[in-house]
């Protein structure tokens, strides 16, 4: 006998807690953990991966450069400035030998990746040559209390041109010129950005669509004597919310970079300046072109759903929900509004009683559970209960989201 039920929301009461698991994976350069580097527990984890998987990066000074290529992986540290991954890479020389790494000191090749509770550096000496610390092709990264530097320029480059979506938080940047450079959609909220040289700190690049935009909120800048804010190639879209300024940024906008003398490298430029600023202050006097361009109203809607176009919303804290239950053949199939795993030993139980334990699904909508009791079809439209274990989502989000 089958039963479906289609349903628009069932609460699922919890009776215990989601285990407080820092990690699946450990990394000790003590060799106390799983693996000692980083390289050495990547290359060990599965070629396709379908749930989210997190690495605890132990306190230590992991000196190597990585390569991510399977989504959904959280790398997350002990603490912020005693866990530190470094390597010495100069763009230029990786373009003279390349090898399969990459770039940068970390690299990433995947969707829905989270760098939590880090130091990234890129040690190299020289100041001002691209030296990425952080290069990626992926969309819905999320960097997050982490202090990310380098000497060079380009510090932290997301470069998915089409469907790159990135959210940082908390975080401390540094570098030359352009070191934080995102293409595509970028939200970026209390966060530090320290300028090495005399040039501009943020860049931008809107090249596919024009509702690709960079957000930084409650932000700080401070820099070398006669830095400046910001330019871009391409067409770009910049808001700046509520951020201080120091009194070294020089009286200069933010800036289209074109080549008279040389057209044939122009960009096209098809949506003209679009630069926004709210509630923004500079130590020792405003500049008139930071001066408010939209009211408060407009400011307030500023999220980071707003800013990625309702596609993703990093802070969502909502409970997961079962929009379609089935039963048949003493299995009963949930559906959910998102991909999600099963956290521990998954078993749920039915108003009647009745418990049914995780069977498959991880990584998908559906997750199959199988039981020894058959249900009625009025049993398949009530409410479950979890018994033990619990489900969460797969996608990158600040916080996961389970059942409530």
């Amino acid at each position: 006998m089958k039963y479906i039920w289609i349903i628009a929301l069932l609460t699922v009461f919890t009776n215990c807690a989601i285990a407080d698991n820092k990690g699946d994976i450990v990394v000790a350069a003590d060799g106390t953990g799983d693996y000692i580097s980083l390289t050495e527990a990547i290359d060990h984890l599965p070629f396709y991966n379908y749930q989210r998987l997190v690495i605890f990066v132990k306190n230590g000074v992991y000196k190597e450069k990585i390569r991510i290529e399977q989504d959904y992986l959280t790398i997350r540290g002990e603490s912020r400035d005693s866990t530190i991954i470094q390597y010495a890479q100069l763009r230029e020389d990786w373009q003279k030998n390349r090898d399969y790494i990459g770039p940068a000191v970390i690299n990433i090749h995947a969707d829905d990746i989270i760098l939590d509770n880090l130091t990234i550096k890129n040690t190299q000496p020289k100041l001002g040559p691209h030296a990425f610390t952080i290069y990626g092709t992926g969309t819905r990264t999320i960097i997050t209390n982490c202090n990310v530097t380098s000497n060079g320029g380009d510090t932290v480059s997301l470069w998915n041109y089409k469907e790159g979506m990135y959210y940082h938080d908390n975080c401390s940047f540094e570098g030359g010129v352009d070191f934080v450079c995102p293409r595509g959609w970028c939200y970026i909220s209390n966060s530090s950005f320290k300028e090495l040289m005399n040039t501009a700190a943020v860049w931008h690049a809107a090249t596919t669509n024009e509702n690709q935009k960079m957000v930084l909120n409650h932000c700080e800048f401070m820099g070398v004597d006669s830095f400046y804010l910001a330019r871009h190639h391409y067409d770009a879209q910049f808001y700046f919310l509520n951020c201080n300024f120091p009194a070294e940024m020089r009286d200069k906008s933010i800036l289209h970079v074109s080549y008279p003398d040389k057209p044939e490298k122009n960009r096209p430029y098809l949506y003209g300046d679009r630069y926004n600023f709210y509630n923004c202050d500079r130590k020792e006097g405003n500049y008139s072109w930071f001066a408010n361009n939209i009211d408060s109203s407009s400011a307030a809607k500023i999220t980071p759903e707003w800013t990625f176009g309702q596609k993703w919303n990093p802070e969502d804290t909502s409970s997961i929900k079962v929009v379609k239950a089935e039963y048949e053949n003493q299995s009963l199939f949930l559906w959910f509004d998102e991909i999600v795993m099963p956290v521990g030993d998954l078993k749920i139980q039915t108003k009647s009683g009745k418990i049914f334990s995780y069977f498959n699904g991880v990584g998908r909508e559906r997750l199959e559970f199988k039981g020894e009791n058959t249900l009625t079809e009025e049993e398949v439209k009530k409410e479950f209960e979890l018994v033990s274990g619990n489900i969460q989502n797969i996608k990158a989000t600040v916080k996961p989201r389970t059942f409530k």
